[in-house]
Parts: C-alpha cells; structure tokens; sequence
C-alpha cells in the first residue's frame, strides 16, 4: 500500500479558512500532513480545522503583521516542533477595477496581503526549512502569467508572487528548499462568487468560466488542492521555480 504524500509532514497554511485554503487543508490532512491554519478569520479556521482527519491548530494570524507572523511561527514550533512546508495561500482578489479607480488604500492592502505576507512567512520560518529541506508554495493565478482586464492591482500582486517565486528558488536550492506557485484560472470558491457579483453581466458569468476553460468547466478548489499536495510531497523532489498552471487549459491561446 502507497503511503500518504504527507505522511508526518507539518505545513504551515495562510488563508487556510475558505476557497482554496480550506481545500488544501483538507488534502493536506488526508496525505497525512498536520495542518497549521493561519488565518485572520479564526472562526473560518475553525471550522476547517474540524473536518481535518489529522492533527492541527488554527492560530489567528494577520500574515501582513510581522509580530502576528513570526508569532504563529514560534507557535507552531511549540506543539510540532518543526515545520516542514510554507503554503502562501492568503489573498485578497478586489477591487475589480483598472489602475486609475483603485484607490491608494486598496493598493496597498492588496500589496500588503498578497505579497508582503510571502516575504514575512519566508523570514520566519526559513531557519526551519534549511534544517529540514522544506518546500515553499505561493498561490499565484494565471492573471499574473497573462493579464486580466480591470484588475491592474491585484494582476500586478500575482506577478509579483510568480517573480518572487523563480528568485526564491534559485536562492534556496543550495538549501534543499523547494519554491513553486500554482495559477489556478477561474475556480469556485466565496471569493470567485463574490467577484461575479461586481461583474457589469453577473448572470452571464457561469457561462464564460465555463467558456474560458479548454476542458469545459469551472471547477472546484480540490483540483488546485491535489496539485498543491503533489508539490509540497517528496514526488516533486526534483521540482523548483515551477510554475504551474492548474486551469484546464486557459492559457493555450484564442479558440473558435
């Protein structure tokens, strides 16, 4: 019998309460991981952490504060002892907007959430991945590889995590350290639902996720959750600056 991805492995997961997080946390857990949730809404946290089959613990992080971060961190290395991987998953997606009507304060916490918070969990918890060979993975979006329209400041958030992605590997393989991101395109979860919501055509848009994917349909967050278990495992050993689009073919050019 195969033994788990993450057997015995402890993972340390930002937005793990909701969407793509929660999925993840799910995988993790079912692959054997224990499962650290460091999310701003504990009580989302919570209830993920619930449904987990293995051990973890919620710790109600601000991944944009360097005292809640490296707290959560020092946290985690109380009960567990170790930390094995870093998922980079907390992130904010609005305004839907282009650069001019963005304001100032939604550029900054958009930068804040989604970028700062990568550098944060990387300097606190990088001692711990050199003594184990950890692995590093940043939730991007294929917005970051190929545009979207209206949404300069978050497009300009996932470029940078894919950037700082392909620097971060090549600074941490002397290390053994892994670091890759996933572009997911459109997947299902509160904040896609949210997004549809400010569209100029909301009920139009089941119909144009289900378009802009190759396969033909907008999935859930457990297809990004799979692929996420499979790089943060030992099958991926030889896997670093990788980033993969999870997207059912939505970057592989115009369709008739």
């Amino acid at each position: 019998m195969q033994k788990p991805l993450l057997e015995n492995k402890v993972i340390f997961l930002t937005g793990g309460g909701d969407g793509i997080g929660h999925e993840c946390a799910l995988e993790y857990a079912r692959e054997g991981a224990n499962v650290v949730i460091a999310d701003i809404n504990e009580a989302a946290a919570q209830k993920t952490l619930s449904e987990l089959p293995t051990k973890g613990m919620v710790l109600p992080c601000d991944v944009t504060d360097p005292e809640s971060v490296e707290g959560a961190v020092q946290r985690t290395l109380a009960k567990f002892g170790r930390i094995d991987a870093v998922h980079n998953n907390a992130g904010l997606a609005s305004p839907s907007a282009p650069l001019e009507k963005t304001s100032r304060q939604e550029w900054e916490r958009l930068m804040a959430v989604n970028v700062t918070s990568v550098y944060l969990t990387t300097r606190y918890t990088l001692f711990m991945l050199k003594a184990h060979r950890g692995a590093i993975l940043n939730t991007a979006s294929m917005a970051g590889l190929i545009g979207q329209s209206n949404h300069a400041a978050y497009v300009a958030t996932k470029g940078a995590i894919i950037a700082m992605t392909k620097a971060m590997a090549l600074d941490y393989a002397p290390f053994g350290i892994r670091v890759n991101a996933i572009c997911p395109a459109g997947v299902w979860t509160p904040t896609l639902k949210a997004w549809a919501t400010q569209q100029p055509d909301p009920s139009g848009i089941e119909e144009y996720l289900r378009r802009i994917h190759p396969l033909g349909y907008c999935p859930q967050a457990d297809v990004v959750a799979s692929a996420a278990a499979f790089l943060l495992s030992d099958r991926a050993r030889f896997i670093t600056g990788c980033i993969l689009p999870v997207s059912g073919g939505a970057e592989l050019g115009y369709r008739l």
